[in-house]
């Protein structure tokens, strides 16, 4: 967790009005509850900007989704092109990921037919790119 306090101090933007903490999301210009999955989906963030040099602009965040009439969101989708390119779902560290964490994704991606997919827990990721034509996955050691 020491990786995570040190990036939190570094480059998180925070805000407590009375006894509760806020923190600031760069892409949708907002202060949101300080949440372990809220601080994941910005480190994601971090990633994809720093690390990528995604723009604000091909950064969606908490993207609204239509499944079977329900009102679904999506942590995390990167755009390219006008295009999905990665869908990125975001869980807490205390939330361990498992079959349903893919086959939620997977639902999503029925929608979005983005071309990456990203879980991460900050503790665990798992990056990997759909082939349609083999209809198997391909796991990545790096965000694309």
């Amino acid at each position: 967790m020491y990786l995570f306090n040190f990036f939190i101090k570094k480059h998180l933007y925070l805000n407590q009005i009375k006894n509760k903490i806020f923190i600031f999301c760069v892409i949708r210009k907002k202060f949101y509850s300080f949440t372990q999955e809220e601080v994941i989906r910005q480190y994601i963030i971090f990633l994809l900007k720093k690390i990528k040099n995604y723009t604000n602009q091909n950064i969606w965040v908490e993207f609204p989704l239509q499944i079977n009439n329900l009102n679904k969101r999506i942590d995390i989708l990167v755009q390219l092109n006008g295009n999905p390119h990665i869908l990125i779902e975001c869980k807490s560290p205390k939330i361990r990921i498992k079959q349903k964490t893919f086959d939620q994704i997977a639902i999503y991606n029925n929608v979005i037919q983005a071309p990456f997919l990203m879980i991460s827990n900050g503790i665990k990721n798992f990056i990997y790119k759909i082939d349609k034509y083999q209809k198997k996955f391909i796991f990545l050691k790096k965000i694309p």
